[in-house]
């Protein structure tokens, strides 16, 4: 199954105990291509997951929509070669799960702060949108973790305002964040410290999208952008003599596959289906396809909100 076209939200239809999307809305969108030859037939013909499609009937065959905020390049963003399609770590690893539960991907693009509502309202089936597995998230959503957590502090070349983490460097400084970003938080409990010392505060500024936070920083409306490690090594990258990664930080969250809450049989499925992609190598290529850092990965487990 190829990385399918951009669509708009779909209806929802139920399946037995799993929500299943049933049909695309009309609209000006193009329709989702398909593919007569899986993407990973070694993964797909595996003893493992050809048991798991026969144990999960109401998923073969299906089409299930992936909710993501397509803004973070490496993981999922719109493809450069195709516009109508999009790409990234995060797509594949959502293709590679069809293919081995038998179900076809679509993706709705919604605001990272969107994730969260459009999954427990019915528009998607599930999230794997670069998104850190919480507890406070859990109360919305149970996560299935893949991949350890490392930011990155992006700030202008030569880290004018010599910031060095989420610590009191940040105060008198502005922060660039995406709207429900773990990080928010973190800066607001930072300018709580800096107060409390007599320092500036370490103010944020809220964007509904990666790329407006690096712009921010660019025009110079905000002197740092926190995020996954990966991500800012990229942008770090792509604006070449004009960025830089000022520090990395470990933070204690694990990156997750994000299913509606107490559905256990699409829970089961996706956490068996991930353990044979991981057990296979192939989410250990995807990293290096993406230029991820493959000693991230972490073995699934579990995060709830009990």
């Amino acid at each position: 199954m190829l990385n399918r076209l951009l669509r708009p939200a779909a209806l929802l239809a139920a399946a037995g105990a799993i929500t299943l999307l049933a049909s695309a809305c009309g609209g000006s969108s193009p329709a989702s291509s398909t593919s007569s030859a899986p993407a990973y037939p070694a993964l797909a013909s595996s003893p493992a997951c050809t048991q798991l499609r026969s144990q999960n009937p109401n998923l073969a065959g299906k089409t299930l929509t992936n909710a993501i905020n397509p803004h973070t390049p490496g993981y999922e963003s719109i493809s450069v070669s195709d516009p109508t399609k999009y790409e990234g770590f995060d797509v594949d690893l959502s293709e590679a799960l069809g293919e081995c539960l038998g179900f076809t991907v679509s993706y709705l693009p919604v605001a990272f702060d969107a994730l969260l509502p459009t999954l427990q309202s019915g528009q998607a089936n599930f999230i794997i949108s670069d998104i850190y597995a919480t507890k406070d998230r859990a109360a919305s959503a149970d996560f299935i973790t893949y991949s350890k957590v490392f930011d990155g502090v992006l700030v202008a070349a030569g880290n004018p305002k010599k910031i060095t983490g989420i610590d009191d460097s940040l105060c008198g400084t502005t922060t660039a964040l995406n709207k429900g970003f773990v990080e928010v938080p973190l800066v607001d409990a930072q300018n709580t410290k800096c107060g409390s010392e007599g320092k500036p505060p370490a103010q944020t500024a809220l964007f509904d999208n990666n790329a407006d936070c690096v712009q921010a920083i660019l025009s110079g409306r905000a002197d740092a952008y926190i995020n996954d490690v990966n991500t800012v090594n990229r942008f770090v990258k792509d604006q070449s003599g004009k960025l830089a990664n000022a520090s990395t930080l470990h933070l204690p969250y694990s990156i997750g596959i994000g299913v509606p809450k107490g559905q256990l049989p699409i829970r089961n499925a996706f956490t068996a289906a991930l353990t044979q992609i991981q057990t296979s190598g192939l989410q250990t290529q995807l990293a290096q396809k993406w230029q991820l850092d493959k000693s991230a990965i972490q073995a699934p487990s579990l995060v709830t909100a009990s």
